[in-house]
């Protein structure tokens, strides 16, 4: 019994100091978590450049191009048009028909004869016979008092608009005519007795 009671405080003892028994199975083992690593935002600026520098290895932005010169105005570009046309008509006419003038003389008095409604005034401009084909009758109209008396039949709504529309720089020239719209009149010359010192120069054709 002695010796029992010597050696049970040193068992006791021992068995104070043996290490803490393993964790229970499926228990995680107590450690501490890991140290956070720390990710740049992608709002920060790179570091060695201020938050407004430009990155280098991107493209470069696209600029605004120069401004265009200021253009001329409207009305002056029109004015340069119309000249250059001007002279191109003229030319062509002077070229393949003749007197231009006369031409123009005609055009205008046709167009001041057709916006007054003047069937008097219009007649007196046609060449006669004057060639007439209007709603699908063709034929030849003989002299200014036929073509005065049969106005409204001859120049008609649609004719009319056709010559008001119809600027003297516009028309077509060949050696046909001088040309208003697509064709509904014709100003030409007409030599009489084969002599074109004495040409008269007036409306050959309507026709719409």
């Amino acid at each position: 019994m002695r010796v029992i009671r010597i050696l049970l405080p040193t068992l006791l003892l021992a068995a104070c100091s043996q290490p803490a028994p393993p964790a229970a199975d499926g228990a995680a083992p107590a450690t501490s978590p890991p140290a956070a690593t720390a990710t740049p935002s992608e709002d920060a600026p790179v570091a060695g450049l201020s938050p407004d520098a430009v990155d280098a290895t991107a493209p470069p932005a696209a600029t605004d191009p120069l401004p265009a010169a200021e253009p001329a105005s409207a009305a002056a570009a029109a004015e340069d048009i119309d000249a250059d046309t001007d002279g191109d008509v003229r030319q062509r006419i002077e070229r393949l028909l003749g007197d231009a003038p006369r031409y123009e003389a005609v055009f205008t008095a046709l167009k001041k004869g057709v916006a007054a409604h003047d069937a008097k005034a219009v007649a007196a401009l046609a060449l006669y016979p004057v060639n007439v084909n209007v709603g699908g009758k063709k034929r030849k109209v003989a002299d200014a008092a036929t073509f005065e008396r049969e106005y409204d039949r001859i120049i008609t709504a649609d004719i009319a608009k056709t010559i008001a529309a119809q600027t003297f720089e516009g028309v077509f020239v060949n050696g046909q005519g001088v040309m208003l719209g697509n064709g509904q009149i014709w100003i030409n010359g007409v030599c009489p007795a084969n002599d074109c010192s004495q040409a008269k120069v007036g409306i050959v054709t309507v026709q719409d």
